[in-house]
């Protein structure tokens, strides 16, 4: 049987050790919560001119970028980039393992029944890529051709919905590009204004660029479906920023164009 002098020994280990435990607990608790003050945002960076890394600076860059950037000012939010392949996004936001996907991704029924999206805040459409001596001036000389394409685009989709066609998919569209560039495929079907920017930076490539007909979609930021009041401060910022010049600054600095004024604010799939 313990003596008084080793029971008081124990007794005060003990309140030592649930005092640390009480402390212990109640700062993991603050730390591990998610910061009110922060927004994670989840971008595949290789969308150029949308997101991309900054060879010079190695941070990340694009409209989408500065966009989310200037949202988050206008929200009193933080802003944390996170760099993900662009399948994984929805996932990530329904993990919540982000708060926005901010990287041109397509607003579409399919999407928009897993997420939610912000008003569109910018038109685009897609485009055929091939090389000078392809041979290709409408879809139909695509029926039966290898066609390169990003994993998980709405280009994919349609990639895979014209006769015959062998697709070959990548994580990035850049890579997409290079298998034309490589001879592995006969054209790509990627974003129009990334296969214009591609093609302004590489004109020894000689590439063609062919508009893909009725394919107007709309791009918006994406967030989890149990995040309205995220949707709803994002949707305000946006407005705003149309508002008083801050988006078509903006937009003009990135497509070297005015906004257009007639994009929807929200999209009916009906």
């Amino acid at each position: 049987m313990f003596n008084k002098k080793v029971k008081k020994l124990v007794l005060g280990g003990l309140m030592a050790v649930m005092a640390a435990s009480l402390i212990g607990g109640c700062g993991s608790n603050s730390t591990s919560a998610p910061s009110k003050n922060k927004i994670v945002v989840g971008t595949n960076a290789t969308f150029v001119p949308f997101e991309f890394k900054d060879d010079k600076t190695q941070d990340y860059a694009g409209f989408d970028i500065e966009l989310i950037r200037a949202i988050g000012k206008r929200i009193n939010k933080d802003v944390e980039v996170k760099n993900v392949s662009f399948d994984a996004l929805i996932p990530a936001l329904n993990t919540h393992d982000i708060d926005v996907a901010a990287s041109g991704m397509t607003i579409t029924k399919a999407r928009s029944e897993k997420v939610l999206f912000s008003s569109p805040y910018y038109e685009n459409a897609l485009a055929i890529v091939y090389k000078d001596n392809g041979n290709i001036h409408s879809l139909d000389d695509l029926k039966n051709k290898k066609i390169a394409a990003q994993m998980g685009t709405t280009g994919s989709d349609l990639a895979n919905k014209i006769e015959g066609t062998t697709v070959k998919v990548f994580d990035h569209s850049n890579e997409a590009l290079l298998e034309l560039l490589n001879g592995g495929v006969d054209a790509t079907v990627i974003d129009l204004p990334v296969a214009q920017y591609y093609s302004t930076k590489h004109p020894d490539a000689k590439i063609q660029i062919l508009a893909y007909p009725n394919t107007k979609e709309y791009l918006g930021l994406a967030m989890n479906k149990d995040n309205k009041a995220l949707q709803e401060q994002i949707n305000k910022a946006i407005a705003d920023m149309k508002a008083d010049g801050e988006f078509n600054t903006l937009y003009k600095k990135w497509f070297n164009v005015d906004a257009p004024a007639d994009m929807p604010v929200v999209l009916d799939f009906k």
